[in-house]
């Protein structure tokens, strides 16, 4: 990404900075943000719930769970990094085993 200076006509780069180094947070920003404005995630959503946890036979939660344009349900898990992208896939075929 680059600045753009209108007045001197030029562009320059912006330094790479990480959401932690920002300070930002999964649950208290990313989370939040998208909430408030899901169409970021480039299509029209609704979200209907927050860190649901309503499963009877596992104590996973999930971030955000929403609706699309066709009533199927989407499941947002938030990641600032590639932390936990382990994690992330065992939860994936998890539930997809259960379907």
């Amino acid at each position: 990404m680059f600045e753009i200076n209108s007045d001197a006509n030029d562009i320059s780069p912006l330094e790479v900075r990480s959401f932690s180094e920002l300070g930002f947070t999964e649950r208290a920003h990313l989370q939040e943000w998208i909430a408030k404005q899901p169409s970021c995630l480039g299509e029209e959503l609704l979200i209907i719930q927050k860190e649901f946890s309503g499963f009877s036979d596992t104590q996973e939660r999930l971030d955000l769970l929403a609706l699309d344009k066709q009533g199927s349900l989407v499941i947002i898990e938030n990641k600032l990094d590639d932390t936990g992208r382990e994690d992330l896939r065992r939860q994936l075929t998890s539930l997809g085993a259960r379907k």
